[in-house]
């Protein structure tokens, strides 16, 4: 499907929409193809070695939220330290790899797009990366030593003295925390986009705005620690990005409607000031 409709730069009719990628044999897009797979590749491992050696500093990151609210163990088995050290050089090497990874993508992809459908690609990726990381802040600054205070709270009422947390457990719901809420955190991205291109508008948003909201709190009780505090601090941002994506999707049927108009009557002041 082309996002032809993406046009974020007015042209005039001098400066075509077109593809600025001259035809090649097909041979040449997979040996491109290839090289761009193996740079993907050599960056992912380079990310990853560079995540496994600076491993100790970010177990210590992640270990952060619960600092004020339980001791961690320190003794650990060699089995258990290696477990650790896997899912950090995976999800931490991952994640630093993603530039790399987004720019080697683009570098293949982008001659053979129009100049719309390149504006097109930059705004999504743009804007994926502010609401990930504007989830991942969210998860970190605000709900993980939220939700640990809540937890030694209900252990402390029904008497259960817990005063360890072992690192596994705690890195494990750190990182589910974390990754949940950058992917959250892209719903609305991907409303806006349904909305820009037309295939939903903002009066259907609107009239299933309390459905949205059940569906919100409800993706938030899932993906976030069992406690209700957390799960407010999640589906409250997401509801409040909802309605900016009605605003922003009404603010383009009405630009859209004004251009329409404004193509169906090119020569109105003309024919008016010549009668």
């Amino acid at each position: 499907m082309k996002l032809s409709r993406f046009n974020f730069h007015k042209t005039d009719n001098s400066q075509e929409d077109e593809y600025n990628d001259p035809p090649r044999p097909f041979i040449e897009h997979l040996i491109e193809l290839r090289t761009c797979l193996v740079r993907c590749m050599l960056a992912w491992v380079v990310c990853l070695l560079i995540t496994g050696v600076c491993a100790p500093f970010i177990k210590t990151w992640l270990m952060e939220p619960a600092a004020q609210s339980a001791h961690m163990v320190q003794g650990l088995s060699w089995t258990i330290g290696v477990d650790i050290l896997l899912k950090i050089m995976l999800w931490g090497g991952t994640a630093l790899s993603l530039p790399a990874l987004i720019f080697f993508l683009m570098k293949f992809i982008f001659p053979g797009l129009k100049r719309s459908e390149r504006s097109a690609i930059v705004f999504c990726l743009g804007g994926s990366t502010i609401l990930f990381l504007l989830g991942v802040w969210m998860a970190y600054a605000k709900t993980l030593e939220v939700a640990f205070r809540v937890f030694q709270a209900i252990n402390r009422w029904m008497g259960i003295p817990v005063e360890v947390i072992r690192i596994e457990d705690h890195i494990a719901i750190v990182l589910k925390t974390i990754i949940a809420f950058g992917l959250a955190f892209q719903v609305p991205l991907v409303i806006l986009l349904l909305g820009w291109i037309g295939l939903i508008s903002a009066a259907s948003l609107r009239s299933k705005r309390r459905i949205a909201i059940v569906v919100i709190f409800a993706m938030a009780m899932l993906l976030t620690p069992p406690d209700p505090i957390s799960q407010i601090i999640m589906a409250l941002p997401m509801c409040v990005l909802y309605e900016l994506c009605i605003w922003i999707i009404t603010l383009r049927e009405m630009a859209k409607g004004k251009n329409k108009i404004a193509d169906d009557n090119p020569e109105g002041d003309d024919s008016e000031k010549n009668s």
